[in-house]
């Protein structure tokens, strides 16, 4: 089993900052790569950013140099600090990790249960 715990969301103010952490744990062999995914009321769910085993960084459009992702392989876990939030960065954020669980295993997706940002304008 793998299970992905979220942590770090809440509500802020516009401008403000929040970090989102997220922690594989279970029968892991080794972890590709690890991305963050967002949902707002009313719309489908959406890449925000991701990380791949080699540190290379990929960020929606949106996010206008705000955020930036990193990981610790040493725990497993992926990270998004979000600074200068937007009333429109409101959403569930859920992290995702692609990771295999042993050396012959196929790698799978996995997703956390969600946390929930709230920026008050």
């Amino acid at each position: 089993q793998v299970q992905l715990v979220e942590s770090g969301g809440g509500l802020v103010q516009a401008g403000g900052s929040l970090r989102l952490s997220c922690a594989a744990s279970g029968t892991i062999f080794s972890i590709d790569t690890m991305a963050w995914y967002r949902r707002a009321p009313g719309k489908q769910r959406e890449l925000v950013a991701v990380i791949t085993s080699g540190d290379r960084t990929h960020y929606a459009d949106f996010v206008e140099g705000r955020f930036t992702i990193s990981r610790d392989n040493a725990k497993n876990a992926v990270y998004l600090q979000m600074n200068s939030l937007k009333s429109e960065d409101t959403a569930v954020y859920y992290c995702n990790v692609d990771l295999r669980r042993g050396r012959w295993t196929a790698s799978d997706d996995y997703w956390g249960q969600g946390t929930q940002v709230t920026v008050s304008s």
